[in-house]
Formats: C-alpha cells, structure tokens, sequence
C-alpha cells in the first residue's frame, strides 16, 4: 500500500514529477462556457449528506420548502453528487475532478516532497473493507498540483466505505448498494487533469474569491485538521495560552469545522500561498472583521463565494454534540430515519444565510446567484438485494435564486452533475472550462440561470 513516507528514492520521484508538473500550467482548461447569462457575485452553500427525497417535502426544512413552493428558487429533480464520500465531491464542484482522492483523509500539510495523487496513478481511498479491485493510498492527502491522472468512478462502489458503525456505536451499517451518481453512469480516469481549482482561474485573472468557513479557528486554516472555532487536533492540553485545558481532551472537541468540506486547502498552491490572491488569507471564518457576515454587512464580496457551514449546521451531525447535531438515526433514503433537529438546524442556517446575503448592499448591484446545494446522499440506500440498477441513487437537491427576475420557480429535469455546476459558475463568470466540466455531455444549467444575453 502507498504511503507518502518520505524516502530518498522518493525524494528523487517526486523532484522529478515536480519538474515534469511544472510547465504544465492550464492543461485542461477549455473555452469559456456559453449559454448562461454573466453574473457578478456567485454565492455556493454547500450542505451535507442528504438525498433529494430526505430533503423536498420534509417539515422540518420548512424555509427551503418555503422558497420552492412560492417560487422564489429555480431547481433541479435531477441533479446528482458524483461520488462518495464529502471531499471527493467538494474537489469535483470547484475542480471538476476528484485530483486521484476518493477519501475524506486530511492533507498532508506543507509536504512538497511528495507525489500527488495526479502524479502517482494511484486513488488515494478507504478500503474500509479491504476488497479495493487496485491499489490505494490510505494515507493523509499530498498537496494536489501539477498535471496527471485522477481516479475512475465506477457506477456501483463495492468497495470504499462499504459498511460503517451507526450513531449508537452498537449496530454495524451495511450499504446494499452504493451508487456513485446513478447507479448505471461511470467516470473513466482521465489522464490529462490540472490540479487547480475556480480559485486559480479567479486569481489569475485578478479577481476575489473567499471560502468561507464556519467555526474555523481564529488563527486561520493552516494546519487544521478540525476544530471546535477554539481548540484544534493540536491544541496543548495541558499548557494553554490561557492556562491548563486538563481534564479535556482532544475527544472533548466538537469538529465543528472540518478540512474535508474546505476543498481549497487541499491545494499546494494555497498551502504555500504561490498565487496572488490565493492563500490562506482567502480562507475565513463566519464571523471577525474579515469573516462572512462583516463582508456581507459592507458589501465588499468576492465574486465567488464558497460557503460551508459547520458540521452542526450542514446536515452532517456529529457523535458527540447535542441531540440537534447528533447524526441521523438511520440511513436508509427515508425521512424517517432522520434527526429532525439535524435538519431543522439546517433549514434555520439556511434561512440565516440567504436572508443575510440578500440584505447585503451587494445582492442589488449586478447580476448575482445563490446557489444551495447538497454534496451527496451519504450512501443511504432503499435497494433489496439483488436488485439492478439501484433504486436509490445519488440524487441532491439544487436550488438557485438569482438577484434579477425571471428564473424563479424554474424546475429542471435536466440530468446534472457536480460538473455541471462548476461549468455553470465558470460560463457565468467568464472562465474556461476546468477538468471534468469540459467534458462532453456536461451542460450548463441555463433552463435554472435564464438564457445568455447577447
């Protein structure tokens, strides 16, 4: 199994893939997407762990339902999380591939010695059950950049994530099928990805961006792996700044905040703050001088904004928060086995978000979307044994609310994807192309967004 131990032979690999990478810059980048009107600010909020049908019609995520049934949204019926789990789609939405990581692992910070994921060929996963058909990287994450190979999706996994323990830790969860995006699509390794992302297209061209992040800590994102908004994986226990944290431990920590719904950290080009407009700095909390709601107040907004809500307040859930944020009871496609106060506290961080970006001074200058977006369904899965093509697939709700008239109440039945969406953002805002979002058959959401104006 690979690791991303440093060696000296891999010391020499990796400063020749690095020099192989190096020159590379834009490789699968292609023309700028047509047929959507151009926006100035684009606002992403990105939720947690919920299939289509757990979502439209719940009671308890009554302010979203609110915003479809008086037409205030555009949506989709058939929208659709590439893969599993989290991060794998976080990377695809701003992009456009998964960069050879279908994990949730955290990065391996700071590393420049070792070979991406681009460069080895080898799909850094789970393998909970030890039945992978290939290879596989277990470890933490290398920095993505450079040129090369990302990882196939196949239509059933069989194999990464196959089963897990339930909220009680008593009763083993086995998934019957668990369908990358339908159950019937499939995604070949593509050999020819750029390990960049929205980000890079933005700040190479001058213009903002920001991922904004719920309870990160106040010294930034660097080196996090998870935090409460205080204490972080390596908090001192025993010799804080404000005195002696003892009995707590790191087990006493909510992971509120997680690295694996910050897709941009995952980047060497952040981590080491190698573009202009493209570190660290980029990456703020909710609230502080800086943060969301202090940006939303002034009006002075990024074009892109790439917005996650703490675990607690995304739908995901924790195991050891309150019953408001303690995860789902069953995960099997229904409603029934949800936690009604993980998805009401969802709704109401929806409901606080959307009201605060339409307050701001900015929705009302140009041309402007909110999009609202589930990154996939959590494996949760209705299908009898036996049964082919699964029943429950990868369906996500989408919704978009633009600041101009004429879209809301739209309803698409369009398939998209991931993909999908980031080549819409990308037309929208005058980008090319990146990765998977150039590929045949992904088209841009227009019959949502309203048509290209000439």
């Amino acid at each position: 199994m690979f690791n991303h131990r440093t060696t000296a032979g891999a010391l020499v690999a990796a400063a020749v893939t690095a020099a192989a990478f190096g020159g590379a810059a834009s490789a699968h980048e292609g023309p700028v997407p047509h047929g959507v009107p151009r926006l100035d600010h684009v606002f992403v909020i990105m939720m947690e762990n919920h299939g289509y049908s757990q979502i439209v019609n719940n009671p308890n995520e009554a302010y979203l339902n609110g915003l479809i049934a008086s037409k205030s949204v555009a949506y989709a019926t058939q929208y659709y999380g590439v893969g599993h789990p989290s991060l794998t789609n976080y990377l695809e939405a701003v992009g456009g591939s998964n960069f050879g990581v279908r994990s949730d692992h955290y990065p391996l910070w700071h590393n420049t010695s070792c070979v991406p994921n681009l460069g080895t060929k080898i799909p850094n996963a789970d393998n909970s059950a030890g039945a992978a058909p290939y290879a596989v990287d277990s470890g933490r994450v290398c920095p993505i950049a450079g040129v090369g190979s990302d990882a196939g999706t196949e239509a059933i996994d069989n194999w990464n994530e196959v089963s897990a323990v339930s909220a009680t830790g008593v009763t083993p969860v086995v998934y019957n099928y668990l369908a990358n995006i339908d159950g019937v699509k499939s995604i070949a390794q593509e050999h020819n990805i750029d390990g960049i992302t929205i980000a890079d297209q933005l700040a190479r061209e001058g213009r903002s961006w920001k991922s904004y992040q719920e309870s990160l800590p106040l010294a930034g994102a660097n080196d996090v792996d998870y935090s409460n908004g205080t204490a972080t994986q390596s908090s001192d226990f025993t010799a804080g700044t404000t005195g002696t944290l003892a009995p707590l431990t790191t087990g006493s920590i909510v992971a509120a905040y997680a690295a694996k719904h910050d897709p941009f950290v995952y980047f060497q080009n952040v981590q080491e703050g190698t573009i202009p407009g493209g570190g660290f700095s980029n990456i703020v909390g909710f609230d502080g001088a800086k943060g969301l709601y202090a940006d939303l107040a002034t009006g002075n907004v990024p074009t892109y904004s790439f917005i996650a809500p703490n675990q607690c307040n995304d739908q995901h859930g924790r195991g050891n928060a309150d019953a408001f944020c303690a995860f789902d009871f069953k995960s099997d496609g229904l409603q029934a086995g949800l936690n009604p106060g993980l998805i009401a506290q969802g709704d109401a961080t929806i409901e606080r978000l959307v009201t605060s970006i339409k307050a701001s001074p900015a929705w009302n200058e140009g041309r402007n979307a909110i999009v609202i977006v589930w990154d996939e369904n959590d494996y949760s899965g209705i299908s009898p044994l036996g049964v082919f093509p699964p029943q429950n697939t990868n369906n996500v709700l989408l919704t978009i609310e633009t600041s101009y008239p004429g879209t809301g109440g739209a309803v698409s039945h369009q398939y998209y994807n991931h993909f999908s969406l980031l080549r819409t953002i990308e037309g929208a805002l005058g980008l090319p192309c990146l990765n998977h979002a150039c590929d045949a058959g992904v088209k841009v959401m227009s019959d949502l967004l309203g048509a290209e104006r000439e």
